[in-house]
């Protein structure tokens, strides 16, 4: 499982001349690792051969399009959960010490909450307990995955494959959506109403904030372990 969450955590980084030159590495450590199904591994090969052969202007400014200026599709997953709330520092500054604690070291431009280096950070970390992270995470990846399947971006693969490393299925995709696919109504959903973690209508009762607190807990509970 580490292999192919490092490959995920290369793969959604932005698509800089150093990402590009380790697609071929990651290819191969993709082909040796049999945490995915074979025809998902070939998925995934398949798009690294796109960034491999695509203008690299043309897969960076796609890249930027999808996850810099969508908020509903944004790669820091507390924004998902916080929003730009103060909550949001907080759960950070406990998510980054963890990391510390564990030999991560997070670059100054870097969030801890930003979803590459938060697959480095479990490729690290025991396997059971990197599943758990990533079940923890999987309401806010299948959302994600949804609205990359109806723009019907390759990007939607990746995190397909991540479902399927928390074992998790994929859900229907014309549930996460409306019809209006405009950067500008996507936007508007988020800011009305953010990804729902538990039953509707309870949002502190088994919602957001809940299944957010179970996620740092378990984390809390991590980091307590570690000599």
């Amino acid at each position: 499982m580490r292999p192919a969450l490092k490959v995920m955590a290369l793969l959604l980084a932005y698509p800089d001349e150093k990402v590009r030159r380790m697609l071929p590495e990651a290819a191969n450590a993709l082909r040796r690792s049999n945490a995915l199904r074979p025809p998902m591994r070939a998925g995934i090969e398949a798009f690294i051969g796109d960034l491999l052969t695509v203008d690299p202007l043309e897969a960076e400014a796609r890249y930027v399009d999808l996850f810099d200026r969508m908020r509903s599709l944004s790669l820091h997953l507390f924004e998902h959960v916080h929003g730009d709330s103060r909550a949001r520092g907080q759960a950070m500054v406990d998510l980054g010490a963890l990391y510390r604690r564990h030999g991560l070291e997070i670059a100054a431009n870097e969030l801890p909450d930003y979803l590459p280096l938060f697959l480095e950070f479990l490729a690290l970390i025991p396997e059971d307990e990197a599943r758990e992270h990533l079940v923890d995470s999987a309401e806010i990846l299948a959302a994600i995955h949804g609205r990359l399947a109806k723009r019907q971006s390759p990007y939607a693969g990746l995190f397909a494959a991540l479902l399927a490393l928390a074992g998790r299925q994929t859900g229907a995709v014309d549930a996460i959506e409306n019809d209006d696919d405009s950067p500008e109504a996507i936007d508007r959903a988020w800011e009305e109403a953010p990804v729902s973690f538990g039953p509707e209508g309870a949002p502190n009762e088994g919602g957001s904030c809940a299944k957010a607190a179970a996620m740092l807990s378990r984390m809390h509970a991590t980091k307590d372990m570690v000599p």
